[in-house]
């Protein structure tokens, strides 16, 4: 029977399986890799059983591990949901909230709204962690994400924080001087386009385009990829080629001159960013603030 001071080796061990490694499990636990690795043995041998198998390369539960994750991994999720919702019993909301967003949405909306919200509430501490995927946000343990569009995974509530998002296509005047000026959407396969990695699929986004009147994907090819917007921006005001852009990023860029748009009777509108968050999860107070500051309340 394992006794109530060693439910710190039950916690580590669950950290070791939920991170994969022992070298971020120690990173999280802010312990050193041989000491959790010393309690994790220790809790071994005090059940009589191997719980991890572990590799060069890889760390993974064994059958009797990954039972023991499904028992304790509830349990511990409950008690730290419980000890947020503590927070409301104080006069000021306290916590973390950590959000999953894309890098666009980190910093022309998150940063600047939530720097007003923290500068109210010092006790409301805010992760923002860049991702351009999809990500399961239960099981990556944030509180909340953000994405283009309403359109979530089951069992989540989607919030809109942003106005839709016009995309546009874009290159320099040189650009087009050079190259010519694309007068169809077909057109741009003859061009040097710069394309955009899905980060979830890992495939190459494919433009949008409205075709008469039907939505039309064209793949698109070039000698330059990226995976966050603000790079694509940064690439075709350097001349490389056409980009496929939210009009909002190079706004600057456009009034100045320095970017010219192209087919844009032919572009679409994306439905704007929204924040998603599970419906089955009590909200902390904390989490409830953020949600009420980003949403935005005008229609779009």
């Amino acid at each position: 029977m394992i006794s109530r001071e060693n439910y710190n080796d039950l916690y580590a061990f669950l950290m070791v399986v939920r991170e994969g490694s022992f070298t971020k499990a120690a990173g999280k636990l802010g312990v050193s890799q041989s000491a959790l690795s010393h309690t994790i043995r220790g809790l071994e041998e005090r059940l009589g059983m191997l719980l991890l198998t572990r590799t060069t390369r890889s760390v993974a539960p064994t059958e009797a591990g990954e039972r023991l994750r499904q028992t304790i991994g509830t349990s511990f999720d409950h008690i730290d949901n419980e000890l947020s919702l503590l927070t409301k019993l104080r006069d000021t909301p306290a916590g973390n909230v950590r959000i999953n967003a894309s890098n666009q949405s980190i910093r022309y909306i998150l940063l600047p709204k939530l720097k007003e919200l923290t500068q109210t509430y010092p006790d409301i501490n805010i992760e923002l962690t860049s991702n351009s995927g999809m990500v399961d946000i239960v099981a990556e343990r944030f509180d909340a994400g953000v994405r283009f569009g309403s359109r979530v995974a089951e069992g989540m509530i989607a919030v809109r924080i942003s106005p839709d998002v016009k995309m546009i296509v874009v290159a320099t005047p040189d650009y087009l001087k050079k190259n010519g000026i694309p007068e169809k959407p077909q057109d741009i396969t003859s061009h040097n386009c710069i394309g955009y990695r899905l980060t979830s699929q890992g495939g190459l986004y494919h433009w949008d385009f409205i075709v008469n009147g039907v939505e039309t994907k064209i793949k698109i090819s070039g000698q330059w990829v990226f995976n966050e917007s603000e790079l694509i921006a940064d690439a075709v005001l350097a001349g490389v080629g056409l980009a496929y852009i939210p009009e909002d990023l190079v706004q600057d860029a456009l009034t100045k001159g320095q970017l010219v748009k192209v087919l844009e009777a032919y572009t679409i509108t994306f439905p704007g960013f929204h924040l998603y968050y599970p419906h089955r999860r009590q909200q902390s107070p904390a989490l409830k603030l953020v949600i009420d500051h980003l949403r935005l309340s005008s229609p779009y």
